[in-house]
């Protein structure tokens, strides 16, 4: 009967979440084509190389440069089987070396009806797109087991969770960080409970995540109050405004938006290993005190929260490494280089999120630290 209830909430769960992403999905930004008019991205393949103006540039690490004269078949779309004579061109930036026999993206524009400028516009990714993630599926499978599928099942509905509720929603006119919150709280419920089931551990993780990531959020927003940093200063601004023309969202909210699906991970993790190891040691010691536990699982998250810290420090590094080096090339000053926005927002999503993983550790070992033992004095 129990079996049977935790299927029925299950499913409930599970259509109320679907119910939900329809309706945030409703009435979502479609591009739209005419007949003779228009621009599309299809796959083709390229037939014939007709024609090699390409040398290489010694100066610039051996790019090709030049052009190149090919004949292809469209693969995919409306114009699917039609043969197209194309131009592709070869610099530094742009760089599609192609050869007979392969598939490759294409950009075509509808200039009339049945008629169109075919481009080369990049190599055909989808084979590698879905082969990386056939190889991670593989790796968690073979590591993981059983354990590994659940948690790949986990990361699909947080992606989920991402693509069709908090994009659509926040193009809705939604506050963002409100709206980051619920559904980082829906999806670590969701996977903590697809790994472990429904236990205190799972629901002591799942709550220590929550207020991790909300403590990471306050100090996100009061940074950037404090520091002058918004949205508005990073490289998608202009874009964003123009898009806010027609869409009724809220800008502001999506930088510290941003902290917390970064430090969402790193949270987790820190929240999933004190929660963990309490369970353990409650069960092998269950006479140990609400207090007790709680120091515990301090002692465990101190030596988590350093390599955490660490990571998600790095990931942003390893992010912005290219935009360093050439910071670094310019030979800026302390001064200039501290006041720039890169940097300050870059400081932001670092420290905000190094502090929910911190905060996390309190939370969570209070929270087990009183479950456990509220769960152990009704048996």
């Amino acid at each position: 009967m129990d079996k049977v209830k935790r299927y029925l909430a299950a499913g409930a769960f599970v259509l109320i979440m679907v119910l939900i992403m329809i309706y945030a999905s409703k009435d979502r930004p479609r591009y739209t084509m005419s007949e003779d008019s228009g621009t599309e991205y299809e796959t083709a393949r390229v037939l014939t190389l007709v024609e090699d103006k390409t040398v290489v540039d010694e100066q610039t690490e051996n790019v090709k440069k030049g052009s190149t004269v090919l004949d292809i078949e469209i693969l995919t779309g409306r114009y699917k089987g039609r043969r197209e004579r194309v131009t592709n061109y070869y610099s530094a930036l742009y760089n599609v070396d192609v050869a007979e026999g392969d598939t490759v993206s294409v950009r075509i524009d509808t200039t009339g009806v049945d008629q169109i400028d075919v481009s080369i516009y990049n190599y055909d990714r989808i084979p590698f797109f879905f082969g990386m993630i056939g190889a991670f599926l593989l790796v968690l499978l073979l590591i993981g087991g059983r354990q590994g599928l659940k948690a790949f099942g986990g990361l699909v509905f947080t992606v989920l969770c991402i693509v069709f509720i908090l994009l659509p929603l926040a193009l809705k006119g939604y506050e963002t960080v409100p709206l980051t919150c619920f559904i980082i709280l829906i999806t670590s419920a969701a996977c903590f409970y697809l790994i472990g089931g429904l236990q205190v551990k799972t629901v002591s993780a799942a709550l220590g995540s929550f207020g991790g990531v909300v403590i990471a959020a306050v100090f996100g927003a009061l940074a950037g109050r404090i520091g002058g940093v918004t949205v508005f200063q990073t490289d998608e601004a202009e874009a964003l405004l123009l898009q806010a023309s027609t869409f009724p969202m809220h800008l502001r909210g999506l930088l510290v938006s941003s902290v917390l699906i970064a430090a969402m991970g790193a949270v987790m993790d820190v929240a999933m290993t004190i929660a963990s190891a309490l369970d353990e040691i409650h069960r092998l010691g269950p006479k140990r005190s609400e207090k007790e536990l709680f120091l515990s699982g301090m002692k465990i998250g101190r030596d988590a929260m350093g390599t955490m810290a660490n990571t998600l420090v790095l990931a942003y590094v390893g992010s912005a490494l290219n935009m360093l080096v050439l910071i670094y090339s310019y030979g800026v000053s302390f001064i200039q280089l501290v006041n720039t926005d890169f940097v300050a927002i870059e400081l932001i999503r670092a420290v905000s999120g190094s502090i929910g993983i911190f905060a996390t550790v309190p939370v969570v070992s209070g929270i087990s630290a009183f479950l456990e033992c509220k769960a152990a004095g009704k048996k």
